[in-house]
């Protein structure tokens, strides 16, 4: 089978086609620049002379992207499009209910927003352990790289909420405080949607200039909840968990942010495919904060940290118990103290933490693969009749 597939910004693409082809399939990568300033209607035709130039049977790609699958509505090609990202602004769109798209998404609670509100061909699928990456951690000389504790992931320094703070009356920054400080130590749930009022809303709108693009689904709310609290959330709960834990133990932070943390040391940004690895065979726990934005779902860090055979601690996330047990496969918080007491119990005991991460290793290279992913999305195309056994 021969599937084209579109690459963008993230990392996991070089798993994911080595996962296609080591079942047999033939792929082609491009590139396209969506953002160079060409209409819409030229980025599709774009992505269609690609499609007719390689006439493949599936086109793939992570996340959303409305151009493509209009192109490939056009060429009536399947699009197969996987989440790791959520949510994806992108897919409140009109070319959501295409009648190509086969739709995958890692957080459940999304899956069922756009089930329910009527796309079609749309599926939940959580995302995977990398073989890739799980094969360079084998034997990985982890010198420079050993810590107590660590966190590779952004502290959102540049986010849309602080450009607006100062503009904020004195009772929308209170308001938005208090929220977030009760959202704090509450994991499992957002707290947001149900504060952003009408009047609220009515309130922001004055502020920040809100345009949709054509055919866009999404709404001003959507928009705040995610790229303006979300974003400033998980800052704030990023750098005082960090903080914390850094009073008693050795934290080391890899990052592209230059925020100070008092008892954190920033390391800078790490490069994902050879260094990351380090990072999570060297650090006795591997912190996963999992950004509000995602409700249910498991994040890509998760999965990468297990199948390097690193021990995780990480937030409470609701499908968590659905796929491993606490102190089993892993360990998971639902609370800041439940944090703090858990990284100290675990720095203590050392048989135990490293016997927990490397059962988590071997479980999910058993069972949660990308080829175990990939084969999941073939099976339900064959089912639909989008593609045919081959």
């Amino acid at each position: 089978m021969k599937v084209l597939i579109y690459k963008w910004k993230v990392y996991n693409y070089p798993a994911i086609t080595a996962a296609f082809e080591s079942m047999g399939h033939r792929t082609k990568t491009i590139e396209y620049d969506t953002d160079s300033g060409e209409s819409r209607q030229a980025v599709v035709e774009g992505f269609a002379d690609e499609i007719n130039d390689f006439t493949p049977d599936i086109v793939f790609t992570v996340n959303y992207f409305g151009e493509l699958s209009d192109a490939c509505q056009t060429c009536g090609i399947p699009y197969i499009s996987w989440t790791c990202d959520s949510p994806l602004i992108a897919m409140y769109h009109e070319s959501v209910f295409n009648d190509v798209n086969f739709i995958f998404i890692f957080d459940k609670v999304q899956y069922y927003y756009f089930k329910n509100a009527g796309v079609r061909h749309v599926y939940y699928l959580p995302l995977a352990a990398d073989e890739l990456m799980a094969a360079r951690a084998e034997d990985i000389d982890t010198t420079g790289f050993e810590s107590e504790i660590s966190f590779v992931g952004s502290l959102y320094e540049k986010n849309s909420y602080d450009r607006i703070e100062d503009r904020l009356t004195p009772y929308l920054k209170g308001y938005f405080d208090a929220a977030m400080n009760a959202q704090a130590d509450i994991f499992g749930d957002n707290i947001f949607d149900r504060l952003l009022t009408p009047d609220i809303l009515a309130q922001l709108s004055q502020l920040i200039d809100f345009k949709n693009s054509e055919r866009s689904l999404s709404d001003m709310g959507l928009v705040f909840n995610t790229t303006f609290l979300g974003f400033k959330m998980a800052q704030r709960e990023r750098i005082g968990c960090l903080s914390l834990l850094g009073m008693n133990h050795e934290v080391k932070l890899y990052t592209d942010s230059h925020l100070p943390i008092e008892g954190v040391h920033n390391m800078g940004s790490v490069e994902y495919h050879n260094d990351m690895p380090r990072v999570f065979c060297g650090s006795d726990i591997n912190m996963n904060f999992t950004i509000r934005n995602i409700r249910s779902g498991i994040p890509l860090r998760v999965w990468d940290i297990m199948a390097c055979g690193g021990f995780v601690l990480t937030n409470f996330q609701a499908e968590l118990p659905a796929y491993f047990e606490d102190g089993v496969h892993m360990a998971w918080f639902g609370s800041i103290d439940d944090m703090r007491r858990k990284a100290d119990y675990y720095l203590a005991h050392d048989d135990e933490r490293r016997q927990i991460a490397e059962q988590g290793r071997r479980f999910v290279m058993q069972n949660h693969t990308y080829r175990n992913r990939i084969e999941v999305i073939f099976n339900i195309l064959e089912k639909e009749g989008a593609i045919y056994e081959q």
